[in-house]
Formats: C-alpha cells, structure tokens, sequence
C-alpha cells in the first residue's frame, strides 16, 4: 500500500498582503517523492488540498498520514473527496525530519515574522486516567529476547499491532539483544482493556518520576492516559530500569495484556517506541 505523508499548517511566514501563510509538505517514506506549495489562510481548506494533490503528474497514494491534530480534518476532508484513505499516525519520521530542515530555511525567506514556530509542536492534554472499569488485575515490567519476538507474536491473539518499521531487525537491533516491557494481567477485562487500546492506538509507554511515579500511555496523535502511579522504592527501581533499557534499545518495547499470569494465553501485543 503506497502513503503519503502529509502537513498542512501555517508558518511563520506572511505574504505581500499581510496575511498568513500556510504550507502543504508531502512525502513518501523514502523521499524520493517530495510535494510542496504555499496557501494564504483564507484559501486554506480540503479543497485547496484536493486541486494540488489533483495537479501532480502522478497516481495518488491509497492513503495520506498526517500527525498533527490541527490539520487533520482538512486532510481527512480531502482524502474523502479524492476517494483515498487518512491515517493519523505519529509515525511520519521522514515528513518530520523534512519539517525540521524547512524551519530553517523560514528565516531566510520574505514575510518572515520571527514568531515563536517549533514544527513539530503538538498540544499536549494532561495525562487522564484509564477507567476502573478497563483496568486489569495486576501489571508488572518484564523482557522478551529478540530472538524470541516472532515465536511469541505467533501465538493465538485477539489483538495484535507489530508495525513492519517496528521490528527489531529493521531498527537494526541484535537478536541477542532484549526488549523491555509491561505485562498487564486483565483478568476479567482483558479483552476489553485490549479492545479499548486498539482504538485508541498506543504509541509508547514512558516512566515519569514525580510524586508520585508513573506510567504515562502516549496514544493517538496527543492523547495522554495514566496507566499506573507507584511511590514504593522497589516499583521505582525497577521503573528506572525500565526506562535504562528503553534508551539502549532506540526506545523500542512492548506492552503485553493476558487474562492472567499463567503464561499460556495472551490477549493483545503491542510494539511501541516514541514518536
């Protein structure tokens, strides 16, 4: 399946009228397709998306992801008119890097403002906590070789997310080497809990010190949720460990829920690394 990346959002950058401008950044995950235009804000809307998308002398994607939250109904708006998919993702690393190398080039150019601009800034909600009623028995920090991943992922599951950019081999990671992670025994409501994080798309799973403690569940394009707070010494100690093993593994671990802590059955995985 071909994507595109895609941002469409206002830079620090005015035209001879005063007014706004907004840019269209488009890429496929090699670079080796790159599209880009400028709109005043007035004009800004699908259907300026669409005619662009429209010109190019090439096939369109069978979808377009975008990252940020602020302009993704204007591109979900233009993908349904051109009958093609959108895909929220935080996963648009080579859009990213582009944006990054473009801030750049803004202070350069005519109408620039010197407005505070970080382009890769999205809002950040305060973290909310996961509903009693999704929460399961008990959780706890575990690892799994790499070695061992595909047998594992093999195994009957009702959900199951391991994005190919995701395995360890592709992010050039040792078979010898082991993936840190969180188990959750969810009895009863394993299958739900499992449901629920299917929807909401789970990115990562990071260690906040604070007081107390916690785990922090990244989802979606900015959705916060709290997993779990903790203040006991040991909880804390294995936490930080957590987090030492995520550094040497480029952030890459898992996020495991099972009814119970037989070992036998499992109910979702996960592979997650910041983004």
């Amino acid at each position: 399946m071909s994507v595109w990346q895609l941002d469409f959002f206002r830079r620090p950058l005015r035209n001879e009228e005063g007014e706004v401008l907004w840019e269209l950044l488009g890429c496929d995950r090699a670079f080796e397709f790159r599209l880009q235009g400028w709109c005043p804000q007035s004009q800004a809307n699908s259907d300026w998306i669409v005619e662009q998308l429209k010109s190019l002398d090439r096939p369109l994607p069978d979808s377009l992801a975008t990252f940020r939250p602020e302009s993704l109904s204007l591109i979900r708006e233009a993908a349904k008119k051109l009958g093609i998919q959108a895909v929220a993702t935080r996963r648009t690393e080579t859009l990213k890097r582009w944006l990054l190398q473009r801030a750049e080039l803004y202070q350069q150019l005519p109408g620039y403002t010197a407005d505070a601009y970080q382009p890769l800034a999205v809002p950040r909600p305060a973290p909310i906590p996961v509903s009693e009623q999704l929460w399961g028995d008990r959780w706890r920090f575990a690892t799994l070789p790499v070695a061992e991943l595909d047998s594992f992922a093999a195994h009957p599951m009702r959900v199951r997310s391991l994005p190919r950019e995701l395995h360890p081999l592709e992010l050039g990671l040792a078979s010898t080497a082991s993936l840190p992670g969180l188990v959750i025994d969810g009895g009863r409501q394993s299958l739900q809990l499992a449901q629920w994080l299917e929807t909401v798309t789970p990115v990562s799973v990071n260690y906040i010190p604070g007081a107390p403690d916690g785990l922090i569940l990244e989802a979606g394009l900015a959705d916060r949720w709290v997993l779990a707070t903790f203040d006991d010494a040991e909880v804390q100690a294995a936490a930080r460990l957590y987090h030492q093993r995520q550094q040497e593994t480029k952030g890459l671990h898992f996020l495991v829920i099972q009814p119970d802590d037989s070992g036998r059955t499992y109910t979702g995985l996960w592979l997650l690394q910041p983004a």
